[in-house]
């Protein structure tokens, strides 16, 4: 069969959500088209939900019932509503079907944690800016506020007496995690809450487990690259459990505090092994497939509640995306699913590994995809974010271009993260254009890769989108077309219109209005949109709460004031991104063909 976009695009791609004591994983599935939750148990999968939307899950400790997070069209207004799994049920559960636990349409809900009988979760319905931070009783309903601070919630976790809540939180500075310490009263009104690590700090905390010596977590205070540290609940000084000189390790405490999944990330493809929790002894590597990335998606967990198995989500450039079930007692890892056998006896690309050189004698981490016979052309894709990275997964859009014979690049331009607190640091605030000057170093390595350099085209997502556009405004010499996904367009009216519960979350990284807004608009594609002269071809979705659709609206109403070329394509909906499958397939073959055009 020939490996064309759509077959690539209507792969089923797997990701593990939860699991039970027993083994029972609940993933989610999109050969629906849309990511639908279904449970893995004893070699049978059964579908539970057929929701009009994406949805994600977790188990409620101690009964058969999962507690489902639903939007609606992209909108990311979050709603949390009671599945009760009856193996008497026929179908999987629709709306109608799911018990309302918080429903308030116009507002954001977001699922922390589960505990017995009550769920945790971060809302902003006080003021459609804050959110709050709820422990809700999943029988009687009843509700006690935890956290009421302000600004955004990243995380939390309730130690296992449910005496103390470690909640992270946004810092003042880019990429960076408050921890505070609650003290939880229920029925008082008065939870006590201090600082454990302050809102001045310039480092990241994320993923806190408790144990009885204290709060794990992975953090880079005072280090390049993340680790694994246990702080103590009085000091917030770190003791240091699992580090490395040179790559960025992520860990996650096992409910029983006893051991320690920790991944290392080696050029985007990541090494899990298991560790002594207590001193971070080393225990066991954990076989993969192959090569390739574990999903690590927060909040979702992977330690059962007895501690027995960890779930992993993993891809490879050649497997779409699967559950593997790690055994701690059997010592032993194995897949749930196996989405390569989609793909057996396809010819996949992989990627090599480079480095390439920067002007200020840097080096920009890069992949390279190569076509069997290529014609000569390249693409640039770049990641969103941008506090994210490109890593060694199944991307179809990559390999659909790789089978047309393009060269695709896959950077981690300044900004990305995996490589250090330097180099994700080099891109914050007035330093945004450091990231743009990236491209056009990349552009100049395009012959050592056996490309012409006017047969070369930008490709993003989100802040990849940004990253499109500017490189079309700033260097409109280098580059022979653009495609651009929900991306920015004007730092300025990106943060005036953005949805409110984000703008100053997102003013951390870009800047403020109120200090930066002249530096914001001379960064802006738009201020240089009088320059653009390769063809655009411009997605979005009109629910889109993160950047908004009058970014696309007014960069195509500019470019097509040039007389220059430019697709625009709106999808109802959809909101940050394509979620479902049938506007992928209507999408990207037009993104595709848009490439061929203008690049043959």
């Amino acid at each position: 069969m020939t490996l064309d976009i759509t077959r690539l695009l209507e792969l089923t791609t797997w990701r593990a959500f939860d699991v039970t004591d027993d083994g029972r994983v609940l993933a989610g599935c999109d050969e629906s088209g849309s990511v639908q939750l279904v449970e893995l148990a004893d070699d049978k999968r059964t579908e539970l939900t057929a929701l009009t939307g994406a949805v994600t899950g977790r188990y409620l400790p101690g009964e058969r019932a999962v507690v489902v997070q639903h939007d609606s069209d992209g909108n990311e207004r979050g709603q949390l509503s009671l599945l009760r799994l009856d193996d008497r049920r026929r179908r999987p559960a629709q709306l109608s079907d799911l018990e309302p636990l918080v429903r308030d349409p116009e507002h954001v809900h977001r699922l922390l944690d589960v505990l017995p009988g009550r769920i945790v979760y971060a809302t902003n319905r006080r003021n459609g800016v804050d959110f709050d931070v709820v422990i809700r009783s999943a029988v009687t309903g009843e509700e006690h506020v935890l956290y009421d601070g302000g600004g955004m919630v990243a995380e939390v976790s309730i130690d296992p007496g449910s005496r103390w809540a470690a909640i992270t939180v946004p810092a003042a500075r880019p990429l960076s995690d408050q921890v505070l310490l609650a003290e939880i009263m229920p029925g008082t009104g008065s939870d006590r809450l201090r600082e454990l690590i302050g809102r001045d700090v310039a480092a990241r905390h994320l993923n806190p487990g408790w144990q009885a010596g204290g709060l794990v977590v992975t953090s880079d205070a005072g280090r390049e690259h993340t680790g694994i540290a246990r702080l103590d609940p009085r000091t917030g000084e770190h003791r240091w459990l699992v580090t490395s000189p040179s790559h960025d390790l992520t860990g996650r405490l096992s409910p029983d505090g006893r051991t320690l999944l920790v991944l290392t990330a080696v050029d985007g493809a990541h090494r899990p092994a298991l560790h002594d929790a207590e001193t971070g002894e080393h225990l066991l590597d954990i076989a993969l497939p192959t090569e390739g990335w574990c999903g690590f998606p927060l909040p979702e967990p992977v330690w059962s509640p007895d501690s027995r198995f960890a779930a992993l989500t993993f891809s490879s450039p050649t497997s779409p995306g699967d559950v593997l079930l790690v055994d701690i007692t059997a010592r032993s890892c194995a897949p749930l699913t196996v989405s390569a056998a989609q793909l057996a006896g396809e010819a996949l690309a992989e990627p090599s590994v480079h480095r390439v050189p920067a002007r200020d004698g840097q080096q920009i981490p890069c992949f390279r995809y190569s076509p069997a016979e290529p014609d000569g052309s390249a693409v640039l894709l770049i990641h969103g974010g941008p506090e994210s990275e490109s890593v060694r997964a199944f991307h179809p859009l990559v390999q659909a271009m790789v089978a047309r014979g393009h060269t695709v690049l896959v950077p981690n331009v300044r900004g990305s993260t995996g490589y250090g607190k330097t180099w994700y640091s080099a891109d914050d605030a007035r330093n945004r254009l450091e990231s743009v000057e990236d491209l056009a170093d990349l552009h100049q390595w395009l012959p050592a890769a056996g490309v012409d350099p006017s047969r070369a085209a930008l490709w993003g997502g989100s802040y990849g989108g940004y990253m499109v556009l500017a490189g079309l405004a700033f260097q409109p010499e280098l580059w022979a077309a653009g495609v651009d996904i929900v991306g920015i367009s004007s730092l300025v009216t990106f943060l005036e219109n953005t949805a409110p519960y984000r703008r100053a979350h997102r003013e951390r990284e870009y800047g403020s209005l109120a200090t930066d807004a002249d530096f914001l608009r001379e960064a802006s594609p738009l201020t240089r949109a009088s320059s653009i002269a390769a063809p655009l071809f411009v997605l979005h979705g009109a629910n889109d709460p993160r950047v908004p659709l009058s970014e696309a609206e007014q960069i195509v109403e500019a470019v097509r004031g040039n007389d220059v070329a430019c697709e625009f394509h709106v999808y109802p909906d959809e909101g940050h991104g394509l979620a479902k499958r049938s506007n992928r397939l209507d999408a990207y073959p037009k993104a595709l063909a848009f490439l061929a055009r203008h690049l043959g």
